[in-house]
């Protein structure tokens, strides 16, 4: 904001130091106040549309180049007991997903979410679904 109204002032100023140094009495005898008035209008349009451009451009943030994803750890799954299917439930789960859209992302029924979810439960030994993310988080279930 202050960059702009700086902007402005300055090039009010150069536009006044240029018709001063061009002898300006002289220039009046020719031209009328109409075109001098029109050249600070076409000015500071020019400089609004740049202005506005800048302030509107939509800013692209490229994304910081995401690291390989971790493998999990293979063994710690097989010593609790989690079957491949509770695992990906459980993965499901962490992505903040609920039941029904989980049951509907690997085609199987609500109840066997449910049942899924349930022994995820009872293996990590947790009774929500926040302690059983942050459990296996712990325990580095997945990365």
């Amino acid at each position: 904001m202050w960059r702009t109204i700086l902007l402005y002032g300055v090039s009010f100023a150069i536009l006044i130091f240029l018709l001063k140094l061009i002898e300006y009495r002289f220039l009046v005898r020719d031209l009328s106040l109409e075109f001098y008035l029109g050249l600070v209008a076409l000015l500071f349009t020019a400089v609004g549309v740049w202005t506005g451009k800048k302030i509107t451009s939509k800013k692209f943030v490229t994304p910081p180049a995401t690291t390989a994803p971790r493998k999990h750890n293979e063994g710690q799954v097989a010593k609790i007991g989690i079957s491949k299917r509770e695992y990906e439930v459980l993965l499901l789960m962490a992505k903040g997903l609920s039941n029904q859209e989980i049951a509907d992302q690997l085609h199987v029924s609500l109840n066997t979410i449910k049942t899924h979810t349930s022994n995820l439960f009872l293996k990590l030994e947790v009774k929500r679904r926040t302690q059983a993310i942050q459990k296996a988080k712990d325990l580095e279930l997945f990365g």
